[in-house]
């Protein structure tokens, strides 16, 4: 046998050896990544049944994600995804579905069990507010609100009524007045900065440009105490940026701020520069107007000034000890005031004004119950505010289609039950057991859209609150219980002084396309757009100088 001979054959052995060992290799690989997918698999499904335990098998939907947690909560929402927007696009049918008013969303990939209610009873049950509440608000759902300091709205429990007792003072009777007198004065401002003295119609394209900008002037002046007004440049005589216009930045931009990475906002674009520059402004000056004020009170030199933040400072100074709140908290409650009011009052007096436009019957019905209170020669005043009902209702109706604060979302601290009321056809409840940690999210969406409380939930019909008391809880679009808006009569009063004298003076009608339906228009245009609240998308509107003959 030649060398060569036995060099070959070594050769051609070494080679399907290695060809063999190369093959286990692949054999071994495939059975570890089947045994890690059966593996994955096995623990997915023990996940979803632990999860369809923990609500106790209530019918629901099965998913692979938690709806308000990442990935879910960013990805669109899909037949295999919920999402954020599932309780708006899924509201004609989402308890229907399952026949119940009070449904669980199980997730199998990612995040926790929970437990979704359209019923105000359960709502009652988990809103808070009392001593004997088995629930609160978990802090991931707050963290959104904190960003300029703790405030009446993340708080809970203890920390929670400390606020609502500083707070409380500061609504009152004087503000209300006051937000009246300056709405009145922000109409005419706007009037004569945008024009409309000189015309008969005026079109505009996004009637929430100057819903926004007039909510936002209101906030400032009765809110804050601001000297703003509809033409204030946005830049101050020295060159630096105003007040207002920093206000209208950190309004505009505050999903930015408390959604991206630090470093993001450090990026030298000029629309993070105007963010900072913005955060940098108001945050020098309201702790400026916080020693002012403070030294204004101490001094007894503020019996001319009625806005929010002098007598929220104000009742904070007559507070001692561990019940008074540090000047972080009085900044942070005035900017979730501004946030929360600013945004709410915009979006529903849109969608207001929307909806008039279309139901131009409505809108007749309400002009004649101002003309029949306040004429046409003198200003409304406060005082005809319960009188103007139907200028209320329009409004109510508006926000229970739209309601801002889509969800209210309570966490389980010990195990509890909750009573969950039968189908409206039967008698009785169901008790639940609910364990510690499970998060109970009320759709706020599916309250206002829920039969057991409102005949034709999908129409618009101001009508059902015609006559109705301003605080009754029968309205929920403000949220329930004794954590319900506290600037519920705050936005109330502005909305119906505002509409009062725009309506008596212009009629308002939808902008349609060509060959466009009433309808149509309605489709296209009144459909949300949520976020961190839900309003109401672009409503491109025509107003016309009415006749006083």
């Amino acid at each position: 046998m030649s060398l060569r001979y036995l060099g070959d054959l070594y050769s051609n052995y070494s080679f399907s050896h290695i060809q063999l060992r190369f093959l286990g290799h692949d054999v071994t690989v495939f059975s570890a990544s089947l045994a890690i997918l059966v593996c994955f698999v096995v623990s997915r499904i023990l996940k979803l049944m632990d999860g369809i335990q923990a609500v106790n098998h209530m019918p629901g939907y099965r998913v692979p994600f938690q709806p308000l947690d990442l990935p879910g909560v960013i990805l669109p929402t899909t037949w295999w995804n919920p999402g954020l927007s599932f309780p708006w696009l899924w509201r004609s049918h989402l308890y229907k579905e399952f026949q119940s008013e009070t449904i669980s969303v199980v997730p199998f990939l990612r995040g926790l069990p929970g437990i979704y209610t359209s019923n105000l009873e359960v709502a009652r049950q988990v809103s808070g507010g009392g001593h004997k509440s088995s629930f609160v608000k978990p802090e991931a759902a707050s963290r959104a609100l904190l960003l300029w300091g703790m405030n009446l709205v993340a708080a809970d429990r203890e920390t929670w009524r400390k606020h609502r007792r500083i707070m409380g003072p500061a609504f009152n009777n004087d503000l209300y007045q006051l937000v009246w007198s300056e709405t009145l004065e922000t109409y005419r401002e706007m009037i004569s900065a945008e024009g409309w003295d000189r015309e008969d119609t005026v079109d505009v394209p996004i009637i929430q440009a100057l819903t926004f900008k007039l909510a936002l002037l209101i906030i400032g002046k009765c809110g804050f105490g601001f000297s703003f007004n509809w033409t204030t440049p946005p830049k101050a005589p020295d060159g630096s940026m105003s007040v207002q216009e920093a206000l209208r930045i950190v309004a505009d931009t505050y999903m930015w701020s408390i959604a991206a990475p630090k470093w993001v906002l450090r990026l030298p674009f000029r629309k993070f520069r105007e963010m900072r520059e913005a955060h940098d402004q108001l945050r020098s000056f309201m702790q400026i107007q916080v020693a002012e004020r403070k030294s204004e009170i101490r001094g007894q030199d503020t019996t001319d000034k009625r806005d929010a933040f002098t007598m929220l400072i104000q009742a904070n100074e007559y507070e001692s000890g561990k019940l008074q709140l540090d000047d972080q908290e009085l900044i942070g409650n005035v900017f979730v005031m501004l946030f929360a009011g600013h945004e709410t009052t915009a979006h529903t007096l849109a969608a207001t004004l929307g909806f008039l436009g279309l139901y131009e019957e409505i809108q007749d019905e309400v002009v004649e119950q101002i003309v029949s209170v306040v004429g046409y020669d003198r200003d409304p005043v406060l005082d005809d505010y319960s009188k103007l009902d139907k200028v209320v209702a329009v409004f109510y109706e508006a926000l229970r289609l739209f309601p801002a604060g889509h969800v209210l979302i309570r966490e389980a601290y010990e195990d509890t039950v909750l009573h969950i009321p039968n189908p409206p056809s039967q008698d009785g409840s169901l008790a639940v057991p609910v364990p510690k940690g499970m998060q109970v999210i009320v759709d706020m969406v599916g309250v206002q859209y829920n039969p057991r409380y409102f005949d034709e939930p999908q129409k618009y019909k101001p009508s059902r609150w015609y006559g109705s008391v301003n605080e009754s809880e029968a309205f929920s679009a403000f949220s329930i219980g004794p954590r319900a808006c506290i600037g519920r009569k705050f936005a109330t009063t502005e909305s119906v002084a505002f509409l009062t004298m725009l309506l008596r003076d212009w009629r308002v009608q939808p902008t349609l396309r060509t060959g466009e339906t009433r309808e149509q228009w309605r489709e296209r245009v009144l459909d949300a757009r949520l976020v961190l609240t839900l309003g109401v998308a672009d409503v491109p509107v025509r107003f016309t100088r009415r006749s006083r003959e």
